[in-house]
């Protein structure tokens, strides 16, 4: 069952059993704010067409959890959202796209090193564990032919969210940090037993840029509460600081 975190905030508990019981997450800042007095963290307020009902990630093409029942736990239908955020091209990410492709006609975005992996203008070495798993992968699991995929770069703006590019899981992994102080972490960090610890190699592209990425993203973020990552429970206090700890360590 969805979970709210926040106001505006809704955990979607999607997946199998771990490794791929992957988290995502809905965001709701229509009246301006995800808590809810149409105001900014600053005390402004927030230009109308910022604001939205975003997705992030969407899980494998089957879950424990459909993606439609959780949305609707959340009290949201597919043709709500206006826009998606991926934070990489994995299966366990983005699959679930294809199971609300006929409802979705909200643009897509993911970060540009992955999308040139998906269409196949820059490939992976033949000889890395998984980027040979992503030459074979993209033939076979696409992302919907009906979606509008945007390129992202690091420092973007969409919505009332900053993009973070933090290579190292995947080329083109992306953070997504809300200015009300939620990060949407995907697969950057893992969480276990309350702390943040990196994914591991197996399933990753290079550890030594994960390592960078980790400690150059908490120099950049700044503060937020919410930690929002794709594998384990959400932190809902003191998310920079459980980032910060991670980085001291690496």
């Amino acid at each position: 069952m969805a979970t709210q975190l926040a106001d505006g905030v809704w955990f979607l508990d999607l997946g199998l059993l771990p490794p791929l019981a992957t988290n995502a997450y809905l965001v709701d800042d229509t009246d301006g704010s995800i808590f809810g007095d149409g105001q900014t963290a600053d005390g402004g307020t927030t230009a109308a067409d910022e604001s939205g009902v975003t997705l992030v990630d969407a899980g494998l093409f089957w879950n424990l959890k459909p993606i439609r029942s959780e949305l609707a736990d959340a009290g949201y239908s597919v043709g709500d959202v206006d826009r998606v955020l991926l934070t990489h091209y994995d299966l366990d990410h983005t699959m679930g796209l294809n199971r609300i492709e006929d409802e979705l006609r909200a643009p897509v975005y993911l970060g540009g090193a992955d999308v040139r992996l998906l269409d196949g203008s820059d490939d992976p070495g033949l000889l890395h564990h998984k980027g040979l798993f992503h030459r074979l992968v993209r033939h076979v699991a696409p992302l919907p032919d009906d979606v509008t995929v945007e390129s992202v770069a690091d420092g973007d703006r969409i919505g009332r969210f900053t993009a973070y590019h933090t290579p190292g899981h995947n080329p083109g992994h992306t953070v997504y940090v809300h200015d009300e102080g939620a990060a949407f972490l995907g697969d950057l960090v893992w969480e276990d037993e309350g702390e943040l610890t990196p994914p591991f190699w197996l399933d990753s592209y290079d550890m030594d840029r994960i390592g960078e990425s980790i400690r150059r993203f908490s120099d950049r973020s700044g503060e937020f509460e919410l930690a929002c990552m794709g594998h384990g429970t959400p932190l809902i206090r003191g998310g920079a600081d459980a980032v910060r700890r991670l980085a001291e360590t690496l």
